[in-house]
């Protein structure tokens, strides 16, 4: 486990220090940002780490450029959602989430008892996520957020803030702080989780006393739906709804904004906008408009629906999940699975 072998070639916060030192006089490196020793003089006085110990840990940090690449073109800002969909809602990952599923079948069902968390979200977010573990990032963590952190202007103070989050959970836990690989946003493990996620939301559901969401998936499988869980899901009740524009339909209301459900169901009914079938009209929601494969899509988004969108501010993103846990579930009961 990569956890594991962290805790033991990183038993202090000081191991990896020598070996840093020696290399670091040899190549060009972040202890010459003016951003990053500003940072660095932060978490010596505020969390007392030593300045001869960052100052090696930044030398051996590198800024990618890739990364810088691929935050300025995301899938959901550059892709229709016919595009998009096609990404994630295709049979072999249908396929891997049933046997995944499968596979888990008791740490899921556990999970979704404790948590409220359907079986299929779950699932469905680590196969949108990492493809169930199979890509989970390629990138050095500490590489990703320090890139982002000093030379993003548009989100350096997310990243600053992420790259504190990291530093405090490797030492936590004696880690190296460069042996951790993940996305090009920082992001790691199964559900691909912030640093800032991982020490709020990731639990120790195997009860081993380590929360290791990089290579046990029980532990993967509790702490997303703790994530969801602690982020308002509610047990039982809708995500999303197809929903129906008439000729009265308000051209000036705004769709696909990433904010809590403000709008009656009967408020959007008086907009224009139909459920499909009967909702409550006291129910909140949302309303999404997607540009599909037949052309324009309305859908209504509760309170599920926006807990999604706290994984990834995106309704595109929260829609892809939405639909192959779907696709997931009904394969599965196709398949013989049921609950346990």
């Amino acid at each position: 486990m990569l956890f594991t072998r962290c805790r033991s070639v990183a038993r202090v916060w000081h191991w990896w220090l020598p070996v840093l030192l020696l290399a670091s006089a040899a190549r060009a490196d972040y202890t010459q940002s003016p951003e990053a020793q500003v940072f660095i003089e932060r978490m010596v006085s505020e969390h007392n780490f030593t300045r001869e110990s960052l100052q090696a840990l930044f030398a051996q940090a590198e800024k990618r450029q890739p990364i810088l690449d691929a935050i300025s073109r995301p899938a959901e800002k550059t892709k229709s959602w016919a595009d998009y969909r096609k990404i994630f809602i295709k049979e072999a990952r249908i396929e891997g989430g049933v046997t995944f599923w499968r596979d888990n079948a008791e740490a899921l069902a556990r999970a979704e008892q404790e948590f409220g968390v359907p079986a299929e979200y779950i699932v469905a977010i680590i196969g949108v996520e990492t493809l169930y573990g199979r890509i989970t990032g390629n990138y050095r963590v500490m590489d990703a957020l320090s890139t982002l952190a000093f030379n993003y202007p548009p989100r350096s103070e997310f990243f600053t803030r992420e790259l504190e989050q990291y530093l405090l959970l490797t030492r936590e836990h004696q880690q190296d702080p460069l042996a951790h690989k993940g996305s090009y946003a920082g992001a790691m493990g199964f559900g691909q989780f912030m640093p800032s996620s991982y020490r709020h939301y990731a639990v120790d559901f195997d009860g081993d006393d380590l929360p290791d969401i990089w290579e046990n998936l029980t532990d993967a499988i509790g702490s997303v739906a703790n994530y969801f869980k602690s982020h308002g899901w509610q047990r039982g009740e809708l995500v999303t709804l197809r929903a129906r524009p008439d000729d009265t339909l308000d051209s000036a209301i705004v769709f696909n904004q990433i904010v809590p459900p403000e709008r009656t169901i009967g408020q959007w009914r008086e907009a224009g906008l139909q459920p499909i079938r009967h909702v409550p009209s006291e129910v909140k929601a949302l309303a999404v408009k997607l540009d599909g494969s037949l052309g324009d899509e309305y859908w209504l988004g509760f309170n599920n629906f926006y807990v999604i969108t706290r994984y990834n501010r995106s309704h595109m993103y929260a829609m892809a999940v939405h639909q192959l846990a779907e696709a997931i579930a009904r394969a599965h009961r196709e398949s013989g699975g049921a609950r346990e």
